[in-house]
């Protein structure tokens, strides 16, 4: 598969994931994974999954903009810039977001790492 078309399919999944069922994105993570959240480092999939379950919403929608991808290792991962806006339920605003995910290809399946920046506080 195209990188580009990778990269989008992944963004697709956890979006849609992280919209819908939060905890199921602890598949997507490793123990050695980590998140960055406002300068917050998370490591571990039960710690991060912890703390995208403890965010001070329930539902929310993520409305990507951009998808932009780039090789990152031997091992055939990527390093995945997101942007876009997050519509929390009962808000009039939408907030703006960025993530960068840097993705490892393991056995065909891909766990990531995530420096994320929330450019909104939520």
């Amino acid at each position: 598969m195209d990188p580009d078309n990778l990269a989008k399919a992944f963004v697709d999944h956890y979006y849609s994931t992280f919209d819908n069922n939060r905890q199921s994105l602890a598949g997507l993570y490793q123990d050695a994974s980590m998140l960055t959240f406002e300068g917050q480092k998370i490591q571990g999939a039960s710690n991060i999954v912890a703390k995208l379950t403890s965010l001070p919403f329930q539902q929310c929608h993520h409305s990507i903009s951009t998808v932009d991808c780039q090789p990152s290792g031997a091992s055939g991962g990527m390093l995945v810039f997101v942007s876009g806006s997050l519509q929390l339920a009962g808000e009039q605003h939408t907030l703006k977001f960025s993530q960068v995910n840097n993705t490892l290809s393991v056995l065909g399946f891909s766990s990531h790492s995530d420096p994320s920046s929330i450019s909104a506080s939520i």
